[in-house]
């Protein structure tokens, strides 16, 4: 080689040696200054601490006074307010069908608005893989998405065949887990776990009365959703069940109750109890008063009317006492699950009657409070439980470095009033931040 060509190579090499050592140009960063940070990997507050975000990654945490902050980020003053991870939804659900997209995309943002991470769709549509697809990749302003498929049910499961082809369809397709809904027979039932096991998909929702809750722990259920067939399980005549069992309140034996713990923690199955849903169902409330609360404003007032009228026909339908024998027995069992070691995740069944997305997982925290649980015991069903459920505790649910900067700001501490979770001064999903005037602004908007 002759000296003019060594040299010449010797100039590329020292190029492609600096251009490699020179730094990528970085997104800017964004920091909480001053905020009080709630890890929820423990019962703590880290008081006055600086949170760098950047590439929607926590990349440091830090007293404030002590934390080099990126000469280029953008500053969240934070002082004296609260951050936590943001909430999972796991009883979530999303327009599918012919709902229009923008009916779809609102949805998705309500949950988000009302700092909702993640949620699982428990009602599928083959839209929503493509909206988990679109979630993923930053395409909207939206929680997580992880989906069922459509219901499995009386008619698309009747048979063993039916169950069986379904579930090897539904795995083909991309779902995350099967949806079990009322009337599935048992036979269909057993063919339809045994293939899930199989295809290693896990599958969750209601307890069929012909399966039963016994049936359903031994085929290990990944969730029960409602608290769905224990009450049923303390009944001398189960097969009697209206609305969850609400009519059998005078023929329990509760003494059953440690034994059906004991199985459902053996069982490795999750608990996703909705209980405001049937509160709202059956508590005492006026629904000409609950149509009122502020976030019925995004409900269309013919739907509204619906759950007024469906809100007055339970009242007239069941005996007062029995209501609330009812929703009492719910909460000493969401009491009695989590203090037996049973995982509890976050749930309320949006958007259903009187459970607006997002707004209604809020509620949800309270009546795990009311059953008796701490206020950090209830933020864990939504949080550090949720990542735990998915896998994913190394990435989310948690504040620590190198988590996902899914984070919603509070202007007060939810360890003191569960309450307070919904005095949400701006939510951060995957780094990308809406203050408190821009989550209001798209509300008012609509869209």
């Amino acid at each position: 080689m002759s000296t003019r060509n060594l040299l010449s190579l010797a100039l590329l090499l020292c190029v492609g040696i600096g251009s490699a050592l020179r730094p990528h140009a970085q997104a800017p960063a964004t920091v909480f200054v001053g905020v009080h940070v709630i890890p929820m990997d423990k019962e703590t507050v880290l008081r006055d601490q600086a949170v760098v975000i950047r590439d929607g990654t926590i990349v440091s945490i830090g007293p404030a006074g002590q934390t080099q902050i990126p000469t280029d980020a953008v500053r969240i003053e934070a002082a004296g307010k609260y951050l936590i991870p943001a909430l999972g939804e796991l009883h979530a659900h999303i327009p599918g069908g012919q709902a229009p997209e923008s009916v779809v995309e609102r949805t998705l943002f309500l949950y988000a608005a009302n700092g909702v991470g993640t949620i699982r769709g428990m009602l599928g549509d083959p839209r929503h893989l493509t909206y988990r697809e679109r979630v993923a990749k930053g395409g909207l302003f939206s929680p997580r998405i992880y989906t069922a498929g459509p219901s499995f049910n009386g008619k698309t499961a009747a048979t063993r065949e039916l169950a069986v082809e379904a579930v090897a369809a539904q795995k083909a397709a991309g779902y995350d887990l099967l949806k079990i809904h009322p009337g599935v027979p048992r036979d269909a039932f057993d063919a339809l776990a045994a293939k899930a096991n199989e295809v290693g998909l896990p599958f969750a929702g209601h307890v069929p009365a012909a399966v039963g809750l016994h049936r359903a722990l031994e085929a290990r259920y990944r969730s029960i959703d409602h608290l769905d067939g224990y009450v049923e399980a303390l009944a001398k005549n189960p097969s009697e069940s209206i609305t969850f069992g609400v009519n059998l309140m005078a023929q329990l034996d509760e003494s059953k109750i440690p034994a059906l713990v004991k199985k459902t923690k053996e069982a490795g199955t999750w608990q996703v109890p909705t209980q405001i849903l049937l509160e709202h169902w059956l508590d005492d409330l006026d629904p000409e008063a609950m149509a009122r609360w502020p976030e019925m404003k995004h409900i269309e007032s013919g739907l509204l009317t619906k759950w007024i009228a469906n809100k007055q026909g339970n009242l007239g339908k069941f005996p007062a006492a029995d209501r609330q024998k009812f929703l009492a027995l719910r909460r000493r069992l969401i009491k009695a699950l989590h203090d037996g070691g049973v995982p509890i995740a976050l749930g309320s069944d949006a958007p259903q009657t009187w459970n607006v997305p997002g707004f209604s997982a809020h509620r949800e925290l309270k009546t795990y409070v009311a059953s008796g649980l701490t206020p950090y015991q209830a933020l864990r069903t939504g949080t550090a439980n949720v990542a735990v459920y998915f896998g994913t505790e190394a990435t989310a649910g948690t504040i620590a470095r190198g988590r996902a900067a899914d984070l919603v700001l509070l202007d007060a501490n939810p360890l003191e009033d569960i309450g307070n979770t919904s005095r949400i001064a701006g939510v951060m999903l995957k780094g990308k931040w809406l203050s408190r005037a821009e989550i209001d602004k798209r509300l008012a908007s609509g869209t």
